[in-house]
């Protein structure tokens, strides 16, 4: 795996979703010089323990309590938690996709078969965009897309729901949380969420594949879906990714992942693990501290290159990683 601090949140994240946070290839998370990597990530819940174990050479495999597991989606849930990066701030900052990644992981960690949902989305997109270059290259008849959009709306409808849902959540916690942080006796921020998709019925899918046939075969691909949904920030009525101050934009993160923490914290019954990756350096001292505060009740695992002060130093361990 990579070499570094970051190599044990790496490690309990991997084991928990069934991927790395950084890499996409898992041909990554091995060392150089080496063809193969195993993790072993004990773990414990109010009403369970066991071991998680993932090897990676030619392909990934995962074992919970020495059991071949068949689907990656199996071990979704055994361990909960939630990561705090630097790189957090691109969802505010970057495009659409960050900001479906962050609600898709977060959608992942409570609802395994989502994650199958997503899977065969993709999958039918891809073969959708496929026979849209061999109607306009090779003749294909059109009518045959009606397949695929069937398929596709038909999932669509079905992530969209749960997208909606968990949006609805963040925005039951965002506002309240984030009014807290701010409110300092000036003028206290407002600050807004929206989920923005290009339908929400199975019918309404269906009615804008077809509105965007001719374009989609001029183009070779799907223009319109859940694949292009978005989820937009505003503070003060203004677009947080254009308008917000570098400030703003940490401290409307910081609100979204204490939302996430709350949220997830109440669907699974128990505290999730949190792993905070050099996150402290993106915050001033007042946020630090709200941060601190906010997760003094649970299990934080903390990579950062200069020592924090912990009001209560009592449970804490302080390791240090050396590149050898």
């Amino acid at each position: 795996m990579h070499n570094g601090k970051t190599n044990i949140i790496e490690s309990i994240f991997l084991c928990s979703m069934g991927k790395s946070f950084r890499s996409k290839s898992d041909s990554d998370l091995i060392k150089f010089e080496k063809s193969s990597c195993k993790v072993n990530v004990d773990f414990e819940k109010k009403d369970r323990t066991g071991t998680i174990s993932c090897k990676i050479d030619r392909q990934k495999t995962f074992l919970v309590n020495g059991v071949k597991q068949n689907k990656i989606s199996d071990i979704i849930g055994k361990i909960n938690c939630i990561i705090f990066t630097p790189d957090d701030m691109s969802i505010i900052k970057d495009g659409p996709d960050k900001r479906r990644k962050f609600i898709d992981m977060m959608i992942s960690s409570l609802r395994p078969n989502y994650i199958q949902l997503l899977n065969d989305y993709r999958s039918v997109v891809e073969q959708r965009n496929n026979y849209l270059k061999q109607i306009l290259n090779d003749n294909k008849p059109e009518n045959m897309l009606e397949i695929w959009d069937e398929q596709l709306s038909e999932l669509a409808s079905k992530i969209y729901e749960y997208r909606l849902e968990y949006t609805d959540k963040i925005k039951e916690k965002i506002e309240k949380i984030h009014d807290m942080i701010t409110n300092t006796g000036e003028e206290t921020e407002i600050i807004k969420m929206k989920y923005i998709s290009t339908g929400d019925t199975k019918e309404k899918y269906l009615e804008n594949l077809h509105k965007a046939r001719k374009i989609d075969i001029q183009r070779g691909f799907t223009s319109i879906g859940i694949h292009r949904d978005d989820i937009i920030f505003y503070i003060n009525h203004k677009l947080a990714e254009k308008f917000g101050s570098q400030g703003q934009k940490r401290t409307l993160i910081l609100s979204l992942k204490l939302s996430e923490l709350q949220i997830v914290s109440e669907e699974i019954g128990d505290s999730p693990i949190l792993l905070l990756d050099d996150f402290m350096s993106e915050l001033d001292e007042k946020r630090r501290n709200i941060l601190l505060e906010k997760i003094k009740d649970y299990q934080v695992i903390i990579t950062c290159t200069d020592k924090i002060d912990f009001v209560d130093s009592k449970n804490k361990k302080i390791f240090l990683v050396e590149k050898r």
